[in-house]
């Protein structure tokens, strides 16, 4: 009788479970179609992420991340709707359907994985954790930080993270909790707090656009693991694969030597490999739900992900950033994706 009860719980819940599928999937990709463009939660102020230029158009690597899903949906990047979203309005803005994906250096972890209804795609960029401070403070290590004020931004795992941090060096510290990261970084160089504390690169970008950014400098200790990335709503696994293969095209694209520049000529080639990315040879668009030439039209319009590094927060922009983790997995980074076939 046991045996029977457990065959068919084990029914009832794969039964559960594709019912779930057939009512989820492709729900998301239908509605984008529908209103005719895709609308991406985005920081709005960090430089070299997500934020308007002076004019008014969006810069940024999440923000062409949003564009590189628009270019797979649509054939046309520009199909896109940036919506800035605070670090505490990220995942309600994903979880009651304002929009469709969240580009906005969001770190993957298990309670947010499991906890909050959504999925991760995969990592669009590596980060760390650490402090800025400014010069005049005279420290030279975080560990030099005792009592120190930190300005900080609320429900974030930069929050817990500093925590964790000085917990674990037995050291006194009191936390400026700010919720607009234009504003956290106002107060920081208005002298309200000691030092800054954020991922690697968002310090990068907040001290890029300081009054002077020689005044201040960031401590070498990196303090936690911030694989940042796109997110999605549970049980649309469709979806869930567009956006997922949207960055991994890029990724692709930088692996085989495709760029914006020579995609059109790499159409000719005779590689099979590249045959298949491009869509010359059909397949891979269908297995999505797409037109065959989503990764010729994400690298025709967007570029591989090393243009779009370089172009917003490489070594030749005012971040300054080295490649380090975010390099191809050939070049010694963890940047790999899986084949196109």
């Amino acid at each position: 009788m046991k045996r029977r009860t457990t065959v068919l719980t084990a029914l009832f819940l794969a039964a559960t479970m594709l019912v779930s599928a057939d009512l989820f999937a492709g729900e998301t990709l239908d509605a984008v179609k529908k209103k005719g463009f895709v609308s991406v939660g985005v920081n709005g102020s960090l430089f070299g992420f997500g934020k308007p230029d002076e004019k008014g158009h969006w810069e940024g690597l999440d923000v062409d991340t949003g564009r590189a899903v628009a270019a797979a949906v649509f054939g046309d990047a520009g199909k896109v709707k940036f919506i800035p979203l605070t670090a505490v309005q990220r995942f309600t803005a994903l979880q009651s359907g304002e929009i469709d994906v969240l580009c906005r250096n969001a770190t993957r972890t298990l309670t947010r994985d499991t906890q909050l209804g959504l999925n991760f795609a995969t990592v669009n960029y590596y980060d760390g954790q650490t402090f800025m401070i400014s010069k005049k403070l005279g420290v030279k290590s975080a560990g030099e930080l005792d009592g120190a004020t930190v300005c900080v931004l609320p429900g974030t795992t930069t929050e817990q993270n500093a925590a964790d941090f000085f917990r674990s060096k037995k050291l006194n510290w009191k936390p400026v909790v700010i919720e607009q990261n234009a504003e956290l970084a106002k107060a920081f160089f208005a002298g309200r707090c000691d030092c800054l504390t954020s991922d690697a690169s968002q310090l990068a970008g907040i001290r890029a656009v300081a009054p002077n950014p020689a005044d201040y400098i960031i401590l070498p200790e990196v303090i936690s693991k911030e694989p940042l990335a796109p997110t999605v709503r549970h049980g649309d696994d469709q979806w869930r694969d567009i956006v997922d293969y949207a960055v991994l095209a890029m990724i692709n694209a930088e692996e085989l030597g495709i760029t914006s520049a020579n995609v059109d000529e790499m159409l000719k080639s005779t590689d099979p490999v590249i045959q298949r990315f491009l869509g010359v040879t059909e397949g891979n668009g269908a297995a999505l739900g797409l037109d065959e030439k989503f990764a010729y039209n994400i690298i025709k319009q967007v570029g591989n992900y090393g243009e779009v590094f370089e172009r917003n927060v490489g070594i030749n922009t005012p971040l300054g950033l080295e490649r380090g983790l975010n390099a191809l997995w050939t070049d010694g980074g963890l940047m790999y994706a899986p084949p196109f076939k």
